[in-house]
């Protein structure tokens, strides 16, 4: 039977939950269709949001030929497959490649894709929970919009619960969709699951619905995030076995390892910090490794990181500055500089007293008058 995730899934925008911002009246993505503005773009979010739905939607719109693939299992060949014969037939319907996790995408193969991008043969839809600027090669990325969803709120969530059919109480709802974090397809699956194993779905049916060996999570779902989590925290306590067996388990489970390295570089300055700079050099040592030695070796590799990591002393203090010093540019937005430590390249600016008065090593405030008694790095 076809999964009940499949089965409710919206079929315009008016049955679209979420991504206001996106979708909604006036916005970009509904002006696309409305105008029939046919482009390639990348939806970047986390799982669960609407991303597979909307490249439907989008290519239906069109009544185009769409054509789904996973990068984590395409290749050239399947490409070569879709690519339309004829060219320039009148009537003939537009080609839209869904390519879900493009980021899994290799050099070799995004460099493929590239020229039947470039040249309209194909219009891409890229899927990816994974910043696009960091795996998509930048012609493709400079040829394609990147639009960024958000997970869905708690009142969305309850739309996606109440559009399945059943009924719950409230208990059982809000315990649902704490457990769904925003991801649409996690709660759909667990209430499918729940009543194949339980027939009623009540809080206690639910509960050990998620415990059961029957219910399994995709890799992108729940389990991901919960285990890099883990990971995280792991490595922040100071806890070697523990981030080492939540290390063992993505790599079992086939995580890509540039997405852990990557994860243990932002650690690095994050949570070690001041306490021992050198952290940041082994981290992104360890991301190289990943890139040119691959599995299964670069486990070895992140297994040295992780220890490392996790036996060093931490100091968020770095972090907490820079976050604080953040907070006073988002509310007071882009307050006058001094003049004294701006720059003065011509005859006018220095005139205008642009550079007057800097001494190198003044112990003075450079900050602007505003916020200048602030001070963000607390030592």
């Amino acid at each position: 039977m076809e999964p009940l995730a499949s089965r409710i899934r919206p079929k315009n925008l008016d049955e679209f939950i979420g991504q206001d911002h996106l979708v909604g009246k006036g916005k970009p993505l509904r002006v696309a269709i409305e105008k029939k503005h046919l482009f390639s773009f990348i939806l970047w979010g986390p799982p669960g949001v609407g991303k597979t739905t909307f490249a439907k939607i989008y290519a239906a719109a069109f009544d185009a030929d769409l054509h789904e693939l996973s990068a984590v299992s395409a290749g050239k060949d399947d490409i070569r497959e879709i690519i339309p014969k004829r060219q320039g037939t009148l009537g003939e319907k537009p080609v839209v490649l869904f390519l879900d996790e493009i980021h899994r995408f290799n050099k070799a193969q995004q460099d493929f894709l590239l020229p039947y991008v470039e040249t309209g043969k194909l219009t891409l839809i890229g899927a990816t929970t994974e910043n696009p600027s960091f795996e998509v090669i930048s012609p493709l990325l400079s040829r394609c919009r990147v639009f960024v969803l958000n997970e869905l709120s708690h009142k969305e969530m309850a739309e996606v619960i109440d559009r399945t059919g059943f009924k719950l109480k409230k208990d059982a709802k809000d315990w649902l969709i704490q457990m769904a974090n925003g991801d649409a397809r996690q709660a759909i699956t667990m209430l499918e699951n729940c009543a194949q194993l339980y027939k009623t779905i009540t809080l206690a049916n639910l509960k050990n619905t998620l415990q059961s060996k029957f219910l399994r999570y995709d890799k992108k779902g729940e389990e991901h995030y919960n285990t890099i989590s883990a990971f995280i925290k792991s490595m922040r306590a100071s806890q070697p076995d523990a981030a080492l067996y939540y290390l063992a388990r993505m790599i079992d489970s086939g995580e890509d390892p540039k997405f852990i390295a990557r994860r243990m570089v932002v650690f690095a300055s994050e949570d070690i910090g001041m306490a021992q700079p050198t952290a940041l050099v082994v981290a992104n040592a360890v991301f190289r490794a990943c890139e040119t030695i691959g599995l299964p070796e670069c486990g070895i590799n992140l297994a040295h990181g992780v220890v490392y990591l996790c036996t060093a002393k931490k100091d968020r203090s770095s972090y907490d500055a820079y976050m604080a010093a953040m907070e006073d540019v988002q509310e007071h937005g882009n307050l006058p500089i001094p003049l004294h430590v701006r720059n003065a390249p011509t005859k006018l600016m220095k005139n205008l007293g642009y550079g007057k008065g800097y001494e190198k090593y003044s112990k003075d405030s450079y900050l602007p008058e505003e916020i200048k008694g602030k001070r963000y790095l607390k030592t």
